[in-house]
């Protein structure tokens, strides 16, 4: 990491912000009543953003790309610039799931254009109330910005084929951020098909929390992810069921003190589409 800026920000340090010029707060909240519970009561000057219309361009065959394909970057960035974020903004997202919702996601998106002041609160707004964070309803207007200028998105991305050639060779570590259930093909709530990716390895989601699902320390992360890539190097494949949940994982491997690694957007929900191997337990 080249930055001093950790991407998960305490409550305790959120607060210290408030009110500052540059802050941009972020509800990524998602779900069916995620609009009317933002409506209902937020944190206070939060705007709001919607995964399947700000963050990912839906397409009706999900073997392309899976169900939370990335937009095209030129629709994001006005979307950023519609949301009144800048590269002078300080941005910090939050979500009701402790980022797995979507603001991990969003939050891999604007590192991506070149937002280098974007965090994740850490126990989202349930952390922020219990300091006295205040909340309310009112809506909050947005000062719309010039468009970032950027052409591609700048982190790493792995395609189908480049995990396809992962799964046959072994020589890059694919994790598979789902539930157990899911990984072994046990449940299967969402995909067509239950399962994995041949020689992916579960670590769920979860397990980058505590038992008060808060973030572990930056410490316990490295000690958790640092074999893999000490033995792996840099070529790590992230992903989960469609591209938002994996984020979680690329948030918590960077927390640690590691690069960003590839974030397989299509992920299982493009993988079991398209007639590729499938393991199970």
């Amino acid at each position: 990491m080249t930055e001093t800026l950790s991407p998960i920000i305490q409550a305790s340090e959120l607060i210290k912000l408030y009110k500052s010029h540059n802050l941009i707060l972020v509800d990524a909240s998602n779900g069916e009543s995620a609009q009317r519970n933002y409506e209902t009561k937020h944190l206070d000057g939060a705007i709001s953003v919607d995964l399947n219309t700000h963050l990912t361009e839906i397409e009706n065959d999900f073997s392309v790309g899976g169900r939370h394909p990335l937009p095209k970057i030129g629709n994001f960035t006005r979307t950023v610039a519609n949301l009144g974020i800048s590269h002078e903004s300080h941005v910090v997202i939050y979500d009701d799931k402790n980022g797995s919702n979507a603001a991990a996601r969003f939050w891999w998106m604007l590192k991506s254009i070149g937002l280098e002041k974007v965090q994740v609160l850490n126990g989202g707004p349930d952390e922020a109330e219990k300091i006295g964070f205040p909340t309310n309803s009112n809506p909050v207007t947005i000062t719309v910005t010039d468009t970032i200028e950027v052409n591609s998105w700048n982190l790493p991305i792995a395609e189908l084929s480049d995990v396809e050639k992962a799964s046959q060779t072994k020589l890059s570590c694919i994790i598979d951020v789902r539930s157990q259930e899911r990984y072994d093909g046990d449940f299967e709530p969402i995909d067509l098909v239950a399962g994995h990716i041949p020689n992916a390895i579960n670590i769920p989601l979860t397990e980058n929390l505590d038992h008060s699902g808060l973030f572990l320390s930056p410490e316990k992360l490295k000690e958790k992810y640092e074999p893999l890539f000490n033995h792996k190097g840099k070529d790590v494949i992230v992903h989960c069921g469609s591209g938002v949940t994996a984020c979680h994982t690329l948030l918590a491997i960077h927390s640690a003190g590691f690069d960003i690694p590839k974030l397989y957007v299509g992920s299982w929900s493009e993988w079991s589409r398209n007639n590729k191997p499938i393991a199970t337990k």
